[in-house]
């Protein structure tokens, strides 16, 4: 029997996440092949009157590619996926894998080729600012050992977390994008963080299923120069196949001027990839109530009920801070009391304390409010 929960999702997508309408065209992009859910996705696309797209690809083809990949082969590879996502009206990536670390032995450099013109032409250049897109995973024995959870238990969680009712979600960030459109001063405190920056005239951004599923943050991007002091996170972090752990980082002037972690030198070669990578391209706060612990899936972490990330790296258009790189990188800090606890604050009036929302007008994020 087909699980029911595939076509809710599927539903969600396609008329709620990227709200194809009649005569558009959407691109459906799937790493690792999940044939269930792409082929629940063609049917939405079609009963909504679009025209759907599908692209498979896999991991291990894709290390393979990279492993001795050459910028003129990439540029040609990235000027054919331009000339796809240009077409479209709508994106769905849904990414899934037996493992995180796929990508571990792929020397730096090739990443770079692979984030330079693939990354950029295709990616930051047309799907973010001229489609409307969403990416997703896909739940299998991987994530869930990652979760250290039974399978079954994962995708129970998984589909309560991306089946959850967007819409409620939406209204109630209507509040903190008010709050933080009107802020200037934003600290940071908690274990091992004492962070300050401005948010001063940058637009903040609500996250309610229309990009990410699942989803749950209100972004925004710091004044690019304005960020001073340290920042610990407390959760594992993969990026570029290696999960980093204990990262520390200190600022002077908006650059990371010290970057500490479990492999100290390798964080720093990617921090040292282009001069935007040592600045901060994003600010956001999570509120998923399903969502209470790391996983080391950065879609599901940067939502984490009680968590805030702040993001090496390249900023996104609408909330744009001038800060350009080929990196983004997504590290999270929890800061519900189980996690050593710790306090957010805007133009010096706490408004979230342990995790929770403190003042009245934020209140309807507080997990209970949002099941």
């Amino acid at each position: 029997m087909k699980d029911p929960r595939i076509a809710t999702l599927a539903k969600n997508l396609i008329n709620y996440s990227v709200r194809l309408q009649k005569g558009e065209k959407v691109l459906i992009e799937n790493f690792g092949l999940q044939r269930e859910l792409v082929t629940a996705l063609v049917k939405e696309a079609y009963a909504a009157g679009g025209y759907p797209f599908v692209s498979l690809k896999d991991h291990q083809v894709d290390r393979a590619l990279l492993m001795g990949a050459q910028e003129k082969q990439f540029n040609m590879m990235a000027d054919f996926e331009a000339n796809i996502m240009s077409k479209m009206d709508a994106y769905i990536g849904l990414r899934s894998g037996d493992n995180i670390n796929e990508h571990a032995d792929v020397p730096d450099e090739k990443m770079r080729i692979q984030g330079s013109t693939i990354g950029r032409k295709v990616h930051s250049d047309i799907r973010v600012p001229k489609t409307k897109w969403v990416v997703l995973r896909y739940p299998n024995s991987s994530m869930a050992q990652l979760a250290k959870m039974s399978t079954e238990a994962f995708e129970d969680f998984y589909f309560k977390v991306c089946n959850l009712d967007y819409g409620k979600m939406d209204q109630a960030m209507d509040n903190l994008v008010e709050l933080m459109n009107k802020t200037d001063k934003v600290k940071i405190t908690g274990p091992g963080t004492d962070l300050t920056f401005s948010i001063k005239d940058i637009p903040a951004i609500k996250c309610s299923g229309q990009m990410n599923i699942p989803d749950g943050e209100v972004y925004t991007a710091p004044v690019r120069d304005s960020v001073n002091g340290v920042i610990t996170y407390n959760t594992p972090s993969p990026y570029q196949g290696f999960t980093f752990e204990n990262v520390k980082l200190t600022f002077k002037d908006g650059k990371i001027v010290e970057a500490t972690a479990n492999d100290s030198e390798r964080i720093n070669k990617i921090f040292n990839t282009d001069e935007g990578a040592r600045y901060i391209g994003e600010f956001a706060i999570g509120v998923n109530p399903f969502i209470q612990h790391p996983m080391q899936d950065i879609l599901f972490d940067e939502k984490i009920d009680g968590s805030f990330h702040f993001t090496p790296g390249q900023a996104y258009d609408d909330a744009y801070n001038g800060n350009k790189s080929n990196i983004h990188w997504d590290m999270v800090n929890i800061q519900r009391p189980d996690y050593g606890g710790g306090e957010i604050y805007f133009d010096d009036r706490l408004i979230r304390k342990d995790g929770r929302f403190v003042i009245p007008e934020l209140e309807a994020l507080n997990p209970e409010n949002l099941k």
